[in-house]
């Protein structure tokens, strides 16, 4: 009876009062009288600044109008957002054919499907799935976007990418519904007593054999009209190369902290080098330098565009940074990690593949994103060397005969749409720390 008298129910704790409200104010707001003039004055400072933006952007503003004279007569004092409006197609897509945008469209789209068996629970192999967006789905859509001519390395790259995604929707419906892999599942229609184990191990590599030599001879019969890389620009131009800089900034960067970490004289030294030398640099030092001097080094009749140029020379500056991350984040890694591995007969790659590198990515995913983050922002400074970014469209509305003068509202428009991006990917990070029971709780 005592024990059953001491133990209170939830219907007996006190809920949440107004008096307990008033307190904790009280004791974080006004706990002393320097605490409540600084809160008051820091409430007044935010109405202030939120009154002024809201009655800017929103009240006072004019969403249209057919000029910037005609947004002035209107309100002087509001925004005119119908010169943005005006100009969506070119910030978002550049200079791009308008009726070929629906291959932009495509493309983005293409992205998503590849990439939605990575978000679903259900859904195995997810490792193979993110290998292949980053290694084929860029010879997809970059043929999707650039069309033209179509060599034999193309044509097989196209069709692998094509039979992937392919492969990769089927395994993410299969899982979810059954929850087993493309492999089990075609493996389960046919039983011991059908077919040969041997020959059922074989079924799922051979339809894809047969897949790619269909696909191969579908798609040599098709061509895209060719468009230009001048043509790119706006967020398009953007996310394309802030994208491949991404894909490929973390496993250039693995290569490199490795290399650095390597017993080898050889690589050691070569992977310092390159590290220091494109860390002591700022960027648009490398852009300018991969524009000017880069074709210097290649052979005669060797000719690479300048899009192609800069995009190589931001997935080698990110890299670098992205090296001395993961450095940091595998000299957190205990010692003991890597005798534990050579004990149960684990060589280098097993050990460093299998349980080291798996740690130290969680404990790094912060920092990965904030690098991640910074090289997004970072280029824009593509515009100063000629390519016509989201930034450079955002400038060119003030510049347009039409909304001559329009400055102020195409750079708050863009620095909304950078928020939005940049807010989504630290929200993504932080799913996945908690996903991935990094330890951190706060």
């Amino acid at each position: 009876m005592a024990i059953i008298k001491a133990v209170k129910t939830p219907a007996t704790a006190a809920p949440l009062s107004e008096t307990s409200v008033i307190g904790w104010i009280r004791k974080n707001l006004f706990s002393s009288v320097f605490n409540g003039l600084l809160t008051i004055v820091t409430i007044y400072f935010v109405y202030t600044a939120v009154k002024g933006i809201v009655v800017w952007g929103l009240i006072d503003a004019v969403w249209i109008a057919d000029n910037r004279r005609e947004c002035f007569s209107m309100n002087p004092n509001g925004a005119c957002w119908a010169g943005v409006i005006a100009w969506m197609d070119n910030i978002f897509y550049g200079r791009y054919p308008r009726d070929e945008l629906w291959r932009i469209n495509l493309g983005i789209f293409t992205l998503f499907i590849w990439m939605i068996p990575l978000w679903l629970p259900r859904v195995k192999a997810k490792i193979s799935i993110g290998l292949t967006t980053v290694f084929l789905y860029p010879f997809l859509a970059g043929y999707i976007f650039t069309g033209g001519n179509k060599g034999l390395f193309i044509q097989a790259m196209l069709t692998a990418a094509i039979v992937c995604l392919a492969a990769n929707t089927l395994h993410a419906i299969i899982g979810l519904i059954t929850g087993r892999s493309l492999p089990e599942f075609l493996s389960s229609l046919f039983g011991k007593k059908i077919v040969h184990e041997t020959i059922q191990r074989n079924i799922f590599p051979g339809i894809l054999i047969l897949s790619f030599v269909s696909i191969y001879w579908w798609q040599m019969s098709w061509q895209l009209e060719g468009v230009p890389w001048t043509k790119w620009g706006g967020l398009f131009l953007t996310l394309v190369v802030s994208g491949v800089g991404i894909a490929s900034a973390l496993p250039g960067g693995i290569i490199l902290a490795l290399g650095r970490r390597s017993n080898l004289v050889v690589a050691r030294v070569l992977s310092i080098s390159i590290i220091e030398l494109f860390r002591s640099v700022p960027l648009i030092t490398v852009l300018f330098m991969a524009t000017t001097m880069f074709p210097l080094f290649m052979p005669e009749g060797f000719v690479l565009n300048k899009l192609v140029q800069v995009i190589i020379a931001v997935c080698l500056f990110n890299s670098c940074y992205m090296a001395e991350t993961v450095r940091g984040g595998l000299q957190t890694i205990p010692k003991g990690q890597f005798e534990a591995g050579h004990t149960i007969g684990l060589g280098y790659w097993q050990t460093m593949g299998l349980i080291i590198m798996p740690q130290a990515l969680k404990r790094m995913i912060p920092n990965i994103v904030g690098n991640f983050i910074s090289l997004l922002k970072d280029t824009t400074l593509v515009s100063i060397i000629g390519l016509f970014d989201v930034l450079t469209m955002l400038r060119s509305i003030g510049k347009d005969r039409t909304w001559l003068g329009l400055h102020m509202e195409p750079l708050v428009f863009g620095a909304t749409l950078f928020f939005l991006i940049c807010f989504a990917m630290s929200k993504y990070s932080r799913h996945l720390e908690v996903k991935l029971s990094t330890g951190h709780n706060n």
